[in-house]
């Protein structure tokens, strides 16, 4: 296959994290056993030997019980985590709704926050400018807007935040459970503005514990199982793997 096709290439890749496994009480002892060598870690592998493709204009669910390791993996594709062994090739702009509303500050106002996040993710203020009415009007907070964001629930957190980073249309977009978040009005609202998306192409990674959500978005699916891919396919398929797995559990 031609590698212009391909928006993203994992190949295995592996996440390790070192485990405290004994108690340390403050700074000044965890310096010493540091200094002395005296710190005891057990290895966790979160991912291992991943491997996988998603071409141009897929839709790719990522589906795992608790623990599998699906936040881990969207993290490494979209740079905020670095594998510990394997390698990520991504071509294409992404924009990753990872954990909606993170790079906001409470003491400042929706509005504010909008120029903040918008910065975060690479958008000049003159753009912001351009789209703000646009932004403000999707996330359904006008009576809010001027107020500080520590004062907005988390769902309000996740509106604004998402609002903003699909204002507009990145060739790769990277989603964490954020349609779990509002009310129901407000997600099928947000699936539509994806799917908006879906006819200029875009590539999109989707993790989210609803089946139902995964078959309206993705036309493919991996499945993950303590942190080992155990099946890729059509989204349909992996899908039924999944809720068979559910069942065993």
């Amino acid at each position: 296959m031609a590698g212009k096709q391909i928006a993203v290439n994992v190949d295995q890749v592996g996440m390790k994290f070192n485990l405290g496994t004994q108690k340390v009480d403050n700074m000044k002892e965890y310096m010493i056993k540091l200094i002395k060598k005296e710190l005891m870690y057990q290895e966790f592998w979160a991912l291992k030997d991943i491997s996988f493709q998603v071409n141009r204009g897929d839709r790719i669910g990522i589906l795992g019980l608790n623990g599998a390791g699906k936040s881990t993996l969207l993290k490494i594709i979209a740079g905020v985590l670095k594998a510990s062994e394997g390698n990520i090739q991504v071509n294409g702009k992404i924009a990753p709704l990872l954990e909606l509303g993170a790079g906001f500050d409470p003491q400042y106002t929706g509005a504010e926050n909008i120029y903040l996040y918008g910065a975060v993710l690479g958008y000049s203020k003159e753009f912001i400018n351009e789209k703000y009415k646009s932004i403000v009007k999707f996330s359904e907070l006008e009576k809010f807007i001027n107020v500080p964001i520590k004062n907005y629930s988390s769902g309000m957190r996740a509106r604004l935040g998402f609002s903003i980073a699909t204002v507009v249309e990145p060739e790769i977009l990277i989603l964490d459970e954020v349609l779990s978040v509002g009310d129901a009005k407000f997600r099928r609202k947000c699936e539509r503005r994806i799917k908006g998306m879906f006819d200029k192409g875009i590539t999109v990674l989707f993790v989210s514990h609803s089946t139902e959500q995964v078959l309206n978005i993705c036309n493919k699916a991996i499945l993950l199982e303590s942190g080992k891919l155990i099946a890729q396919g059509e989204a349909q398929k992996i899908v039924d793997l999944y809720e068979r797995k559910l069942e065993e559990n």
